[in-house]
C-alpha cells in the first residue's frame, strides 16, 4: 500500500513542479518584458496583412462533414493499431470483432456516400416547367 501512495506522491510532485515551472516562466517574462502599448501593436495581425471584413464568416457545411468523416476513420486507426500489434495472441475471434468494427464504419461511410454528403458539388434537380395556359379574359373566362 505504501508503494501505491508513493507512486501517486511522485505524480503529484511532478505535477506541482510543472505548475511552478510554467508559472515561474510567465512571471519572469512579465517582469522582464517592456510594456509600451500603441495602436499598431494592439491591432489585429493576420499574416502581415490588414484584416478585412468580419471574423464571423459562414463556412460551407461540407467542410465539417469531411472533417468529421476524417476524424471517425482516424479514430478507427487508433483503435485498430493496438489490436494489430497483438493479433496473433488474440486469435480468430478478435479478427471477427475487428471486421465487425470496420464493417460498421464502412457501412456508415456508404450511407454518407449514398446520401450525397461526400459530393462536393451537388447536382441541381432538373424540375420540368409547367406549360403555360392560354391567356383568358380578366374575369377568368376563356370564351
Amino acid at each position: 500500500m505504501d508503494q501505491t501512495l508513493s507512486g501517486f506522491g511522485n505524480v503529484f510532485v511532478f505535477l506541482a513542479l510543472g505548475i511552478v515551472f510554467v508559472a515561474g516562466g510567465y512571471l519572469t517574462a512579465r517582469m522582464l518584458r517592456p510594456s509600451r502599448p500603441n495602436p499598431e501593436k494592439n491591432s489585429t495581425y493576420e499574416c502581415g496583412e490588414e484584416a478585412v471584413g468580419s471574423a464571423w464568416v459562414k463556412f460551407n457545411i461540407r467542410f465539417y462533414v469531411v472533417a468529421l468523416i476524417f476524424i471517425i476513420f482516424d479514430v478507427e486507426v487508433v483503435f485498430l493499431y493496438p489490436w494489430a500489434t497483438v493479433f496473433k495472441q488474440l486469435g480468430e475471434f478478435a479478427l471477427f470483432e475487428a471486421l465487425v468494427f470496420a464493417g460498421i464504419l464502412i457501412l456508415g461511410l456508404a450511407y454518407a456516400w449514398v446520401k450525397g454528403d461526400l459530393d462536393w458539388v451537388r447536382p441541381t434537380p432538373n424540375i420540368p416547367k409547367m406549360p403555360e395556359l392560354p391567356a383568358g379574359k380578366p374575369d377568368g373566362s376563356r370564351g
